[in-house]
């Protein structure tokens, strides 16, 4: 295998390997460290016996995620405030035509998915990631992260059981979950808090991340009222030079609110088909970075 081939290929199976470390890690930067090493692996090593270099790169991709995830565990580090994902564009376009395809990879992107699999382990994580996302049978998941194939058969029951029991589910059109978050951005926009009330659920909750770096809420705000009282005070307040654009993130439409052509805020909503039952605020200025180069 040439040098040329060698880089062709890890540049076709790239796509892949950054939504395998994006769901392990939930963070872009990290996620594109995992790949990063996973390609100086690839260059450097010998590819001679590689038959199947897609599977090759899944391993190595998936078994550094593994130790990343294990460091950032060991650190222990206090995130101030709710923690969320960092936003992450999924616009599929043309590289997932399969509609049953394309609604698993969403789901298993999106913020409620991602929050409820920082509890899982990180061979919980993995296996999970593989299996659910992207369909790997578990022999073949067994041999990349050199367990028995019973032993991670009890990894992925147990990480689908804790995943089920724990992340709330609401099948939703993607049409009418994008006129809710429409209908919500003119209510909030407009400081309008009867128009809030009529779409937010009486016991919605809005989870704010802001890494001590931005103002949002510190705590889990519950209840229509509290959740609907604070947009309205955000509308009052407002943002010089602000523009508002909708976006596909994690699945999903969100609204990206930029302050001087720069991101500020993102919002988006999980809802049960009427009503809304979760708003999701992400305010780090950390975590929006990577959103500036949206086109």
């Amino acid at each position: 295998m040439t040098a040329d081939t060698a880089t062709t290929l890890f540049e076709e199976h790239r796509p892949v390997l950054l939504g395998i470390a994006y769901r392990m890690l939930g963070r872009a930067a990290d996620a594109e460290d995992v790949v990063q090493d996973a390609w100086i692996r690839w260059s450097a090593g010998d590819r001679t016996d590689v038959r199947e270099p897609r599977g090759f790169l899944v391993r190595i991709t998936t078994r550094l995620a593994v130790d990343r995830l294990r460091q950032i565990k060991a650190r222990g580090e206090t995130y101030v405030g709710p923690w969320l994902p960092e936003p992450h564009v999924t616009d599929f376009g043309d590289t997932v035509t399969d509609t049953a395809e394309r609604a698993v990879l969403a789901d298993s992107v999106s913020l409620a998915v991602l929050v409820v699999m920082e509890t899982l382990s990180p061979l919980e994580r993995a296996v999970f990631v593989l299996r659910e996302a992207f369909g790997y049978p578990y022999a073949d998941i067994a041999a990349m992260l050199d367990r028995g194939e019973a032993a991670v058969r009890q990894l992925g029951a147990r990480a689908r059981r804790h995943v089920d029991e724990r992340r709330p589910r609401y099948d939703v059109d993607p049409a009418r979950r994008r006129d809710l978050t429409e209908r919500f951005l003119d209510a909030a926009a407009g400081g309008d808090l009867a128009g809030l009330m009529e779409l937010l659920a009486p016991d919605v909750r809005l989870v704010g991340d802001s890494g001590g770096k931005a103002r949002a809420p510190l705590r889990v705000l519950e209840g229509a009222d509290h959740v609907g009282r604070f947009f309205v005070g955000v509308a009052g307040k407002g943002l010089p030079d602000v523009s508002v654009r909708m976006v596909e993130l994690n699945g999903g439409p969100a609204v990206l609110v930029l302050s001087g052509g720069k991101p500020d805020t993102v919002v988006q909503i999980d809802a049960d088909g009427d009503r809304i039952r979760t708003v999701y605020v992400i305010r780090n200025p950390d975590k929006l970075a990577a959103l500036t180069a949206l086109p």
